[in-house]
């Protein structure tokens, strides 16, 4: 295993956090100092990723020469032996059957992990008198391979939403209700739990991560006195309780501009009120999603989760999912994708221009400024044609929700 978490009561939740460990469960020295020193702004999911990327490089040191080389020769500051490790390691990326923008980031996090470690030791361990040849060396190093770029894969950017057909297959099969005999899952908690995510997923566009962390009293109300209604929204933000969160793979907020609000209609705060106050328990912990073990629900259950649902889909329905997406298989991030989707036609439809539309879709789907991701969906929007979905309001089209008794 290249992770280790440690955990105990006595020690801070801001310190409970990922380390590399070697094939003897050593801690990978240089990778504990960056992660140290160079991650404060980073949130946990961005510096677990750079994590993985950086313990490629170690494992790819590990079978080229022995275990602990990289720490070795970063120890040593040999930028000889530095250069040539980061060039086999280049190649051996560059000749990845295939290449996607994941490749290109491990190469540069790998180069600038090293880079940051290398110019730490320059700066602190350096002979005044050698410095000057060190650096140098680090300058050439950068030149050499900080400008390496690993050509990606042309294949375009697949954004296409769901076909209507599956959703509307994904909505009868996922019914909580008794009445549904093609739901893949038995338990009563086990289908609330994968209708409740669908509904998050889909209807409110939220990743994977902020699912997980909402809390149990995710829904708010207030009487809107302008529209004489009362009103109901979500916030997504990160938990302040002082429960440690002993999930391997903890969900968090991806950017600052992912904290934000959510509104949703009555039917998706009382269908969420059901799943609180008659299916979720009362488990040990704040978050809304419990699992069969009274514990809050894991990234990996959820990916499971669509991975059994996928293999009980029609096949007449995955082939249409095949010919549209190219894909026979969904992801949790795919129902994201489709509210993406729906959410631009529905502003287009209601008179907005792109140019309107695109700030409304950054605010909703919690992208930043810099995110090219709407201009993704816009291109999506035309090519799908879909926006007949759902009416303004996409709840009032679940027919599902008829079978839920009232006032459970």
């Amino acid at each position: 295993m290249p992770f280790k978490k440690i955990i105990h009561v006595k020690i801070p939740a801001a310190l409970i956090k990922p380390i590399l460990v070697d094939a003897n469960g050593l801690p990978r020295y240089w990778s504990v100092v960056w992660s140290s020193l160079f991650t404060h702004n980073l949130e946990l999911s961005s510096e677990t990723l750079k994590l993985r990327y950086i313990e490629s490089l170690y494992m790819f040191a590990d079978k080229l020469k022995r275990i602990g080389y990289l720490d070795d020769i970063l120890s040593d500051i040999n930028i000889s032996e530095i250069g040539e490790l980061l060039e086999a390691f280049f190649i051996q990326l560059r000749n990845q059957n295939e290449i996607t923008g994941a490749t290109e980031n491990k190469w540069q996090i790998c180069f600038s992990f090293v880079r940051a470690i290398t110019t730490l030791l320059t700066k602190s361990q350096i002979d005044i008198n050698k410095l000057s040849a060190i650096e140098s060396k680090l300058f050439h190093l950068g030149q050499l391979y900080g400008q390496l770029r690993i050509q990606k894969s042309k294949r375009p950017d697949n954004l296409r939403s769901l076909p209507v057909d599956l959703v509307s297959c994904l909505y009868e099969m996922l019914d909580p209700s008794e009445v549904s005999i093609s739901n893949p899952f038995k338990r009563n908690l086990t289908r609330w739990n994968v209708f409740i995510t669908y509904i998050c997923m889909l209807h409110m566009g939220l990743r994977s991560g902020e699912v997980l962390l909402l809390p149990v009293n995710a829904v708010k109300s207030a009487f809107d006195n302008k529209q004489s209604r009362k009103r109901y929204w979500i916030n997504v933000t990160t938990l302040e309780d002082d429960y440690i969160d002993t999930r391997y793979n903890k969900p968090s907020i991806k950017t600052v501009q992912s904290i934000r609000q959510i509104p949703i209609s009555e039917l998706t705060a009382n269908l969420i009120q059901i799943y609180e106050e008659n299916y979720r328990g009362k488990p040990p912990h704040p978050y809304l999603i419990n699992s069969q073990w009274n514990r809050p629900l894991s990234h990996e259950s959820l990916t499971k989760y669509y991975e059994r649902i996928s293999n009980y889909i029609p096949k007449n329905i995955i082939q249409i999912l095949k010919n549209r997406t190219g894909k026979n298989t969904i992801s949790p991030h795919d129902l994201r994708h489709t509210c993406a989707v729906v959410r631009l036609s529905q502003f287009l439809e209601n008179g907005d221009t792109v140019e309107n539309a695109m700030p409304k879709m950054r605010v909703f789907f919690g992208w930043s400024r810099q995110s090219t991701m709407p201009s993704k969906y816009a291109r999506a929007v035309f090519e799908d044609r879909i926006s007949g979905i759902w009416s303004d309001i996409m709840d009032e089209r679940i027919a599902i929700l008829r079978n839920i008794p009232k006032g459970l």
